[in-house]
């Protein structure tokens, strides 16, 4: 049993699902863009909670895997929004042309993920 309950788990993703929403529309250039950021949140509602309860997990642990899913993205991209952000819009308005890699941004997102993934994977334990 999570030292919090599922109550508070819903508060903590309710939270997270704001903190995403707020953050990731500031980074992006455009309402397209802005739009694909937040169905981010219904993406994981309609997949994510079903495919773990199906699988057995408690509610608690779907509720943090959630969480984290959106504050990892919130951590690999606002750093390098307005990067992310230039690259997007140049995409979009030329859809034709491929907009090149910027190294930096993209060693910024594996290896933020990467820690993030350990970082989960590392505080089950202690919130379980």
């Amino acid at each position: 049993m999570s030292p919090l309950t599922t109550d508070e788990w819903v508060l903590v993703a309710a939270a997270a699902t704001a903190v995403h929403l707020v953050a990731m529309r500031w980074c992006m250039p455009t309402p397209r863009a802005r739009r694909q950021t937040s169905l981010a949140p219904l993406a994981g509602c309609v997949f994510l909670v079903p495919a773990a309860a199906a699988s057995g997990y408690s509610v608690s642990f779907t509720l943090y895997l959630y969480s984290c899913g959106l504050l990892m993205l919130v951590i690999m991209l606002v750093p390098v929004g307005k990067k992310v952000a230039a690259d997007i819009l140049e995409q979009e308005r030329n859809p034709l042309t491929k907009v090149p890699l910027n190294t930096f941004s993209l060693y910024w997102i594996a290896f933020s993920a990467t820690g993030c993934i350990a970082a989960m994977v590392c505080l089950w334990p202690f919130l379980s």
